[in-house]
């Protein structure tokens, strides 16, 4: 793997090539990209050169008979994406992983407490696991409700971004909720505008926030977090509940397309508007349907009076593209200047 300027090139060794997927083809093999055969030194050499911006972060794999390789010329580990693969990876020469995810230990540190929940009826597992950030401070704080929150906490190590946003005053203090999903399968019937959800939201998760946490009380305070699916029931959660979450941040959202039947899209389109502010972030390499979807949802919304700030950026469906990017919401939703 070489990266000069603007051009990444692929190099494999050996008698015969591998094909190359990644984020760059959607990761389908019927679009898998063949190497050309090069001799140098009298070694033959496999090549494949891409041009791609600069700000680009991008996974991808060599592929054998079905089967992943390692890039063996590519001294990075595999990364997992979070989303069933190990990948290999690398950053283009203006982008690199957000260092606010390293724990500066010169400033104050929040911390994370772990509560099991039961709740019949709202949730497809026995039990759920909700992770609380109770940030470094004794004040009133709003509180953002995180979805997958066990990949926020351990993949995009959410807590470390929050300690270093409020320790270079980037935002005001705020708390968490990490909220577990119920499994791969479970998940898409939460998230799917499911009202269970936002019940569990309404009589579980917030009561057991305001016990251990000091929450505003202000209207619309709260915020919900989320990405993929649950990016599609932070903003469904939002709409159902404007007078508690008057924010939200939404990554790689899974919306609907036009002219598909869902709840969320009737609320956008038929009930009055609520005085929400919604970030949506998605990467340019994304799945396809996301980046149709996601553009028609924000033009949606911004024709019916909503706030929305949009952003497209170099990195396709995965947990390090989400966890480079999500300060970025977290900073226009909850700045100093915004609380001033």
């Amino acid at each position: 793997m070489k990266i000069e300027n603007d051009i990444a090139t692929f190099e494999w060794r050996g008698s015969s090539a591998p094909s190359l997927i990644g984020d760059f083809n959607n990761w389908e093999i019927k679009r898998a990209i063949r190497l050309m055969r090069s001799v140098h030194s009298a070694k033959i050499f496999w090549t494949h050169a891409m041009t791609l911006p600069r700000d680009t972060y991008m996974e991808y794999a060599f592929v054998r008979r079905g089967s992943r390789l390692r890039d063996r010329l590519n001294s990075q580990p595999l990364t997992p994406n979070g989303v069933g693969a190990f990948n290999n990876y690398f950053y283009m020469p203006d982008a690199a992983p957000t260092t606010l995810i390293k724990r500066d230990r010169s400033a104050l540190h929040g911390k994370v407490t772990h509560h099991k929940i039961s709740a019949p009826r709202l949730i497809t597992t026995p039990s759920r696991l909700v992770h609380l950030y109770h940030p470094p401070t004794s004040d009133p704080c709003p509180l953002i409700v995180v979805f997958d929150g066990e990949e926020y906490l351990k993949r995009a190590c959410l807590p470390n971004i929050i300690d270093n946003l409020i320790a270079q005053k980037r935002i005001r203090p705020v708390a968490l909720a990490m909220i577990e999903n119920g499994g791969a399968e479970n998940r898409f019937i939460e998230y799917a505008c499911n009202d269970a959800t936002v019940n569990l939201l309404t009589y579980v998760v917030l009561p057991l926030a305001r016990k251990h946490l000091n929450l505003l009380n202000d209207e619309g305070a709260h915020a919900t977090l989320g990405a993929s699916m649950g990016g599609l029931i932070s903003l469904y959660t939002a709409l159902r509940l404007p007078h508690i979450f008057g924010k939200v941040i939404s990554q790689s959202g899974g919306f609907p397309l036009n002219g598909d039947t869902s709840a969320i899209l009737d609320l956008v389109n038929f009930n009055p508007k609520e005085s929400i502010k919604i970030w949506m972030d998605i990467g340019k390499y994304d799945f396809p349907f996301l980046m149709e979807s996601n553009p028609r949802m924000r033009d949606l919304l911004i024709g019916k009076g909503y706030d929305v700030t949009y952003r497209e950026y170099g990195g396709g469906h995965n947990w390090p593209a989400w966890r480079d990017e999500v300060w970025r919401g977290i900073e226009t939703m909850f700045s100093q200047r915004e609380s001033a």
